[in-house]
């Protein structure tokens, strides 16, 4: 199919995803449009769970691979849609719906990418190609579940909105509990020990304290203290307070790290800090590396991203980059330009050509 049939062919194929709902867990339907996609192409397929993935037809186990992965999961719907969020509708040039932008446009563009260079036999590298599940949610059962399966991957493509240009470094998260803990007691007396007062040093070092280290592209690492409780009744004095930190980890650390700093600084007998998981670090690729060469050749901008992919659960170095915006990602009545659908399935081959 020429690139043109392929771009027409991927709109089609975005609209029946946006129709079809796929919250994360609940992928089965948008995983069996998926397979029928391969299965009309005669492309063979392998599936576990809700992911999906094949490889390029003369696929050599000798060669360096090339995974192209995005997700095909969605958030659910916030209250502000003021259309039918699966109903995908063209309108101005734009076609609306949830995943239309994230990330249905870049994961329609790296499948016809992919069925461009499925039965190229003169490639360096192999092409396997992974729609996957539980992405929104950093699930176990998404990529994560299925990448154990994939040799010899040399770089991984992940398919977000990133403007078409390269997002060569993204950041962690790590989520603290935070149990600030005190004396309780009846509001009419005094106590010294009250641990809404204990928790106002904490929030000071929060809002104060700069990590050392600072990242050439995504900067400092950011602490936020997002959910703050305490408290039942007007006249009882709490016995504890708890705090939730979200916190953006760079490059220049690693989530264990960071949470040891944190610890030593304010956890005490009344402090108790409690990471909810290590995992998600951050991820990043060389700018040395081929696949950002090409793409700084062909006028691309590269920056480091505030937002989690499924990079964070891939151990080989990856590049972020799709159509799309990450500033329309789960807004109401989401939408992506046509256009860009067009672009992207266009630049993802170029850059690819430009390698393989």
């Amino acid at each position: 199919m020429t690139i043109a049939e392929l771009t027409e062919e991927a709109i089609e194929f975005l609209r029946q995803l946006i129709q079809t709902q796929s919250f994360s867990k609940e992928e089965q339907s948008t995983a069996l449009l998926i397979e029928d996609w391969f299965k009309k192409k005669e492309i063979p397929f392998q599936r576990q769970g809700n992911n999906i993935w094949a490889f390029n037809k003369f696929y050599d186990k000798a060669k360096p691979t090339i995974l192209l992965n995005s997700h095909h999961d969605t958030v659910k719907p916030n209250k502000n849609y003021t259309r039918n969020p699966f109903e995908a509708t063209i309108e101005d040039g734009k076609l609306y719906g949830l995943g239309s932008n994230d990330a249905g446009g870049c994961l329609v563009s790296l499948m016809a990418t992919f069925a461009y260079f499925y039965e190229r036999a003169d490639m360096v590298y192999n092409l396997i190609i992974a729609p996957t599940a539980e992405e929104e949610i950093s699930g176990l059962n998404g990529i994560k579940n299925i990448v154990n399966q994939f040799e010899n991957i040399e770089f991984a493509i992940v398919g977000e909105p990133t403007l078409l240009d390269l997002a060569v470094a993204e950041k962690g998260l790590l989520v603290l509990d935070i149990t600030i803990k005190g004396t309780a007691g009846h509001a009419a007396h005094r106590y010294d020990d009250q641990a809404i007062f204990n928790a106002l040093p904490v929030l000071e070092w929060f809002k104060t304290y700069e990590f050392p280290k600072i990242s050439d592209q995504l900067g400092k690492v950011k602490m936020t203290v997002t959910q703050i409780n305490a408290g039942s009744q007007h006249n009882v004095v709490p016995g504890e307070l708890n705090l939730v930190v979200d916190c953006r980890v760079t490059d220049k650390y690693q989530n264990k790290e960071v949470f040891e700093i944190i610890n030593t600084a304010i956890g005490t007998d009344k402090v108790l800090v409690k990471p909810r998981s290590f995992r998600l670090n951050s991820s990043s690729i060389s700018p040395e590396h081929p696949v950002v060469k090409a793409g700084i050749a062909m006028g691309k901008q590269t920056y480091g991203s505030p937002t989690l992919s499924d990079q964070t659960n891939l151990t080989c170095p990856s590049l972020k980059m799709g159509p799309g915006d990450s500033k329309r990602s789960h807004a109401a009545d989401e939408f992506i330009f046509i256009n860009e659908i067009e672009e992207g399935i266009k630049t993802y081959i170029e850059l690819l050509d430009k390698i393989l």
